[in-house]
C-alpha cells in the first residue's frame, strides 16, 4: 500500500485535526481498522471498531516496550527524518512499559494520585480558578478575550505543578517546552525541549532530595516499595509523563467543554438552570469531544489479527478512543446532551492504562465549569465557529485558541485565600 493511498481516508489530515470525528465517521463503514500516515511519515493502525478497541487495550500482543519500540520507530522513520529525536520522544515511563514493569511503576507513584490528595487540592483549585476568573475579566476589558490562552491553559498547568512542587517563575517555560513535545514539531525542535525539560527536572530532583518537601516531586524521589526505589532516570521520566499528561489533557477538556456549551446554547442554558448537571456535562464533553482521541503508540510483539486484518510483528498501532465513543453504543453519538448516559465512554482508556490523573482533570474540569457559568452567564463565542482552529497533534485534540465575549458578570461565592495546600 502506497503512502498516497493510505492517505485517502484522511486520517490525520489536516482535515482531520480540525475534526476528527467527521473522518473516523467517513470511514466506519470501510471497516474497524484502517492503515495511515502521521505527519513524520511511519506507516500505523488505526483501530476505529469499539469492540475492537476494548479487546485490544486489553491485549498483551499490543506492547508498549518503550526499548523495542524506539528501534520500530528508528528504523520506519530512517528514511524521513532525525530518529534519534523520534527516540528520545518515547520515554522510559509507566506510559510506554508492559508489565510487569509498568504494574512496579504505578504501584510507587499511584499513592500521590489518590482519592484524599485529589479531594484535599480542591479549595487550591476553587482559589486558582477565581482568580485566573479575575484575570480574564481584567483582560478582556472590551468583553473580548482569548479562553484558553488566559484561563485553559493557566488552571491545570498552575495545579499540576503546584501539586509536583514547580516554582511559579518555572511554569512559562514548562508551558513552551509541553507545547512542543505533543505537537507535531520538528526533530530540532522536539529534541531541545525534551532535552531541556529533562535537565530542568534532574535539577529539580536534586532540590527535592537535599530538602524534601509536601509535593508530589519529593514524593517520587522518596517512593519505595520494600525496598524498590525509582531509578535516576525513570524519576525524570516519570516527572515529565506527570507534567505534560497532568497539563495538556486538562487545557484541551477545558477549552472542548465551553465551545460545546457555546455551539449548544440550549444545553448551556440548562447547565445554567440545574448545577446538579454539571458532573454529567463533564462526562459527555469526554465523550463528545475527548482530549486525546488516539492513544499513545502500541506494536505487535506478534503476529496477530485486529477486526479480521493480519497485523505482522512490529507494526504500529494506535487505538481511537474518539471513534469509539460516537459509535452505535450511543444514541444519536454525534449530538451533545449534557444529560445523556455517558457510561462507557472510554476517554481515559481502561484495564492497567486507565489514566493515572483521571480524577484529577475531572475535579478541576467540574470546578472550572462551575465557576465559569456562575460568574459570566452570557458568554459566547466572539469569533465565527468555522474560524477556530485545532493544534496538529497525533494523540491530543485541543484549541489553538478560544476567543470569547465575557457579558455580563456575576458576583461568585469565592474560595478562601490559602484555604488549600498543595499537599
Amino acid at each position: 500500500m502506497t503512502v498516497e493511498s493510505m492517505q485517502e481516508n484522511g486520517l490525520f489530515s489536516d482535515r482531520y485535526m480540525q475534526d476528527p470525528y467527521r473522518v473516523f465517521a467517513e470511514i466506519r463503514e470501510a471497516g474497524p481498522i484502517h492503515r495511515a500516515c502521521i505527519p513524520s511519515g511511519i506507516p500505523v493502525w488505526v483501530v476505529t471498531g469499539s469492540a475492537e478497541i476494548s479487546a485490544a487495550l486489553a491485549d498483551t500482543r499490543l506492547s508498549k516496550d518503550s526499548a523495542r519500540l524506539r528501534a520500530i520507530i528508528d528504523r520506519a522513520s530512517a528514511a524521513r527524518l532525525d530518529a534519534s529525536s523520534v527516540g528520545e520522544s518515547v520515554a522510559t515511563d509507566m506510559l510506554n512499559s508492559d508489565p510487569p514493569e509498568h504494574t512496579r511503576l504505578r504501584k510507587l507513584v499511584v499513592k500521590g494520585f489518590s482519592a484524599r490528595r485529589i479531594e484535599r487540592l480542591r479549595p487550591l483549585v476553587q482559589q486558582i480558578t477565581d482568580e485566573l476568573l479575575d484575570a480574564l475579566a481584567s483582560r478582556g476589558t472590551d468583553g473580548t478575550v482569548d479562553f484558553v490562552e488566559v484561563f485553559a491553559s493557566a488552571l491545570p498547568l498552575t495545579v499540576i505543578c503546584e501539586l509536583l512542587g514547580i516554582p511559579p517563575a518555572d511554569q512559562r517555560s514548562f508551558r513552551a517546552w509541553s507545547t512542543v513535545i505533543v505537537g507535531s514539531s520538528s526533530p530540532d525542535e522536539l529534541r531541545r525541549a525534551t532535552t531541556a525539560l529533562g535537565g530542568y527536572l534532574v535539577q529539580m530532583m536534586a532540590a527535592k532530595r537535599s530538602a524534601p518537601a509536601d509535593d508530589l516531586l519529593s514524593d517520587l524521589v522518596e517512593a519505595s516499595d520494600g525496598g524498590d526505589r525509582l531509578s535516576p532516570l525513570e524519576l525524570v521520566s516519570m516527572a515529565s509523563l506527570l507534567l505534560i499528561a497532568g497539563h495538556e489533557t486538562t487545557v484541551n477538556l477545558l477549552g472542548s467543554a465551553l465551545l460545546a456549551l457555546l455551539q449548544h446554547p440550549d444545553q448551556f442554558a440548562k447547565l445554567r438552570a440545574r448545577p446538579e448537571l454539571l458532573d454529567p456535562a463533564v462526562e459527555e464533553v469526554l465523550r463528545y469531544n475527548s482530549p486525546a482521541p488516539v492513544t499513545t503508540w502500541r506494536y505487535a510483539a506478534e503476529p496477530m489479527t485486529i477486526g479480521g486484518t493480519p497485523i505482522a510483528t512490529n507494526d504500529i498501532v494506535l487505538l481511537a478512543l474518539g471513534a469509539a465513543n460516537h459509535d452505535g453504543r450511543f444514541t444519536d453519538p454525534d449530538a451533545f446532551d449534557i444529560e445523556r448516559q455517558t457510561t462507557g465512554h472510554i476517554s481515559f482508556g481502561h484495564g492497567a492504562h486507565f489514566c493515572l490523573g483521571a480524577a484529577l482533570a475531572r475535579m478541576e474540569a467540574r470546578v472550572a465549569l462551575g465557576r465559569l457559568v456562575e460568574r459570566f452567564p452570557d458568554i459566547a463565542l466572539a469569533v465565527p465557529a468555522e474560524e477556530l482552529r485545532w493544534r496538529p497533534s497525533v494523540v491530543m485534540h485541543g484549541l489553538t485558541g478560544l476567543p470569547v465575549r465575557l457579558g455580563r458578570q456575576r458576583p461568585t461565592t469565592r474560595a478562601t485565600p490559602g484555604s488549600g495546600t498543595a499537599g
